[in-house]
């Protein structure tokens, strides 16, 4: 089975689900200019040492740099990003563990969106951020992530 084009009709919903519980994971594509793309891979880095690369490909196929607001396409399982949300690769990682568990719980069928859903998301970046502070050798990469925490902390989110 292959994963559908789209995810937006009932049905490609379920058979995403589906391949995403037997374990499918995407080949995640980086588009857009080369310092986007060197920015990004910054971030995947990150994503890599704090152990959640297997979650985010799982969820999301491609990440697109865009000259607009930074969004999840639930429909297409794409990241779409403007330059400036990948500047800081620490924050950038975590936007993307962010927007990954948003598509689970699109695929799952909760209320993927709105307060509560908006906390889970958070809650989500928030325990990127601690294990990726863990788990890196970097004492900038550790620093930045102490510096996100103290700032999401103090978040009308949480």
């Amino acid at each position: 089975m292959t994963f559908p084009d789209r995810i937006y009709t009932v049905d490609e919903v379920k058979e995403a689900e589906k391949l995403t519980k037997k374990g499918y994971k995407h080949r995640l594509k980086v588009k857009g200019n080369p310092e986007f793309k060197r920015k990004t891979e910054e971030a995947l880095k990150l994503v890599k040492t704090a152990g959640y690369y297997d979650f985010l490909r799982t969820y999301i196929r491609e990440i697109v740099e865009i000259d607009g607001l930074t969004q999840l396409r639930e429909a297409e399982a794409a990241i779409w990003a403007n330059k400036y949300a990948v500047q800081n690769p620490v924050d950038a990682a975590s936007l993307f563990i962010q927007k990954a568990n948003h598509m689970k719980e699109y695929l799952e069928g909760q209320l993927y969106y709105g307060g509560e859903a908006e906390r889970r998301s958070v809650e989500k970046r928030i325990e990127f951020l601690e294990i990726l502070k863990k788990k890196s050798r970097k004492r900038e990469v550790k620093e930045e992530c102490e510096k996100l925490l103290k700032s999401w902390s103090e978040s009308v989110y949480l």
